[in-house]
């Protein structure tokens, strides 16, 4: 997952670091890495405090470009103290950075997590995140609350489970389709 979060990162950094000239230039790759590292952070932050139902919201792509959103205000505040106290940047250069980054960056995330054309998966950002343990399973427990929500409970067990994946496999859209009703695409 850090590979693709620092890809990203990367790619919109351009415009949010690299041509803003309230970071110096000797900083940009600096601020970019440190960018990728407080969102990783973050997210492991929320994970590991039992914050699953903000983190679920998150990842199933509530309203992730939004800088209104909670989680996405709680990542840009703890890139943005980050950025000031590492690199000297103004409060308001440091929070313009990081309120332009964020938002991109997670939106694009979650995107590409939720694509079921893609390689990356949902399951890996909650994988890194939670070291596999049990507050993984509580996130998807909680994804899977939200999906019952949604009318995707394909056996109306109550639950959203395997069994409902492999209903879903036989329906027209197959995992990819169940997968991408899930995460609301």
């Amino acid at each position: 997952m850090f590979e693709q979060l620092t890809q990203l990162v990367q790619q919109f950094g351009q415009e949010a670091v690299v041509n803003n000239d309230a970071v110096p230039n000797e900083h940009n790759e600096a601020v970019m890495e440190e960018a990728g590292n407080s969102i990783f952070a973050s997210l492991e932050k929320m994970a590991s405090s039992g914050n699953v139902n903000q983190l679920a919201g998150l990842l199933k792509g509530n309203n992730v470009q939004d800088p209104s959103n909670p989680a996405v205000q709680q990542i840009t505040q703890q890139l943005s103290g980050s950025l000031g106290e590492k690199f000297g940047l103004s409060s308001s250069a440091a929070a313009g950075v990081a309120g332009s980054l964020i938002p991109k960056v997670l939106g694009s995330l979650v995107n590409k997590a939720n694509d079921p054309n893609d390689s990356f998966q949902i399951t890996d950002i909650i994988n890194s995140i939670s070291g596999g343990g049990a507050q993984g399973s509580s996130i998807m427990d909680a994804i899977s609350k939200y999906g019952a929500q949604f009318g995707l409970d394909q056996n109306a067990d109550g639950k959203l489970d395997i069994s409902d994946a492999i209903v879903a496999t036989k329906s027209k859209g197959g995992i990819g389709g169940f997968l991408g009703r899930l995460f609301g695409r």
